[in-house]
């Protein structure tokens, strides 16, 4: 069974953010992860993380306005300066959380902005952080998202994600393998996992349709959860998805799976 972490910006959002670690705890997580700390002091989440016993295995680095519908900035010629500042700001929280690995949100192309404009800026820009990082100690993800459910977002595609790896070239850079969103734009799960698992640091599950727990939609996370072990996957999972009916009340797959995945 795949070492599962709790993603705290989706998960026990009945709680207040700084409460959700030993809420995370309580239900048997071994690990966090969430999106954005930014909005928290460092130190008042290391506080909660060391009463919880909990590491956080993943944050992102800041992605412009999110309320605003931004997505990231890394492919925005006009946001580069933003986007350096934020690397700085994620490894100054990284360092104070102890955590080892910051995902890099590519951005939706603003408009105007050619796919080459685009494509230079987030080379240049993952080149930038990915050497920043490296000298904290700390890897540096790249996320393939659906343009289902972002319209827009550049890195879509896992060999788009391995191709852009290769061009950077620094080797504390790897994908971050979301199965919900690689299954709405590729599906083949079992043998894009296969084929790039050198490249693959972490991983996020949700099912679908509708972004749910394992277990309620189409993706076959019995059979998945061991193929991935067979394959020798030492990395976290995080379960980024949107609870169903309240996060306790819908934590019976992780039961229902660890059976399965036997």
């Amino acid at each position: 069974m795949p070492k599962l972490a709790a993603n705290l910006t989706l998960l026990f959002t009945e709680l207040d953010f700084l409460d959700r670690f030993q809420a995370a705890a309580a239900a048997g997580f071994k690990a966090v992860e969430f999106q954005f700390p930014y909005a928290w002091p460092a130190a008042r989440i290391a506080e909660r993380l060391d009463a919880a016993g909990l590491p956080v295995v993943l944050h992102n680095l800041p992605a412009g306005d999110w309320a605003a519908g931004e997505r990231g900035i890394a492919c925005h010629p006009d946001r580069v300066g933003e986007f350096r500042d934020g690397v700085g700001r994620a490894i100054d929280y990284a360092v104070v959380l102890g955590c080892k690995q910051l995902n890099c949100l590519a951005g939706i192309v603003p408009a105007g902005v050619t796919a080459q404009a685009a494509h230079e800026t987030f080379i240049a820009n993952l080149r930038f952080a990915a050497d920043a990082l490296k000298s904290a100690g700390i890897r540096l993800l790249v996320e393939p998202i659906n343009t289902f459910d972002i319209p827009g977002f550049y890195l879509s595609r896992t060999a788009q994600a391995a191709a852009i790896l290769d061009e950077v070239g620094a080797d504390n850079l790897h994908i971050q393998y979301d199965i919900y969103h690689a299954q709405r734009m590729e599906g083949d799960l079992a043998n894009t996992i296969a084929r790039h698992l050198p490249r693959i640091a972490h991983m996020q599950i949700a099912d679908n349709p509708g972004r749910h727990e394992p277990g309620t939609g189409e993706i076959n996370y019995g059979w998945l959860f061991r193929h991935i072990d067979r394959l020798g996957y030492d990395g976290w999972i995080g379960c980024e998805y949107l609870p169903a009916a309240g996060t306790r009340e819908g934590l019976g797959w992780m039961t229902a799976l660890a059976a399965m995945a036997q």
